[in-house]
């Protein structure tokens, strides 16, 4: 009977020893799966991260495009202005072209008032080849 007792303890012992190597087992599972866990949370918040800094990447780019557009806008508007200032000042060129003037009067406004001979004559042709208009204009 001492060997049947003996088999007895044995089991006993054998079924701690078992729980114990089941603990051990446990715990290490347990923070197996606790690192793969934590891993598991960092990917996550390096891929949150990731896209964050790819949203604000593309939201800059979107102001940066809108800011270029505006100032393209801007430019073709003040390009059409000027060109539009600028073939109004051809045609009144060509208008002032068409006066005729007397190239005495401009010798003699510029003589008399001391200016250059293109001011005198810009200003007789101005006032449609009128001395006197143009002498009261440059004087006032």
């Amino acid at each position: 009977m001492e060997g049947g007792d003996e088999g007895g303890i044995d089991r006993v012992v054998d079924s701690k020893d078992l729980q114990q190597q089941s603990k051990a087992l446990d715990k290490l599972t347990d923070r197996v799966e606790d690192r793969q866990l934590d891993s598991t949370r960092v990917q996550e918040a390096m891929a949150s991260i990731a896209s964050s800094a790819e949203a604000d990447a593309n939201a800059m780019r979107l102001r940066w495009i809108r800011c270029v557009n505006a100032l393209f806008r801007s430019l073709n508007e003040s390009y059409r202005l000027i060109k539009r200032i600028w073939g109004k000042r051809t045609l009144r060129e060509k208008e002032l072209a068409a006066v005729k003037i007397n190239a005495a009067d401009v010798d003699i406004i510029a003589n008399e008032l001391e200016l250059d001979k293109k001011v005198a004559e810009r200003t007789l042709r101005e006032h449609k080849g009128d001395a006197v208009a143009a002498i009261r204009h440059l004087l006032h």
